[in-house]
């Protein structure tokens, strides 16, 4: 059975908004950096990187380790 959030704890429900902020600020971070990067210091196309970097934190820690040329 789910949970619903008025069953969870200050503390899981911290835990919870914490992970969301953080992979909210990591999506825009990327997606900012990703805007105002030229083409050609980008590796593939930016679509795809930007449809990437909306996988939860995988996409936006890919595209920083492995999108970007510098």
């Amino acid at each position: 059975m789910a949970r619903r959030w008025r069953d969870l704890t200050e503390a899981q429900r911290r835990t919870l908004l914490t992970i969301g902020v953080v992979q909210v600020a990591m999506a825009g971070a990327a997606w900012t950096d990703l805007a105002l990067r030229p083409r050609e210091f980008v590796r593939g196309r930016k679509l795809w990187w930007a449809l990437a970097i909306l996988v939860n934190f995988a996409g936006p820690l890919a595209y920083f380790r492995w999108g970007r040329r510098t």
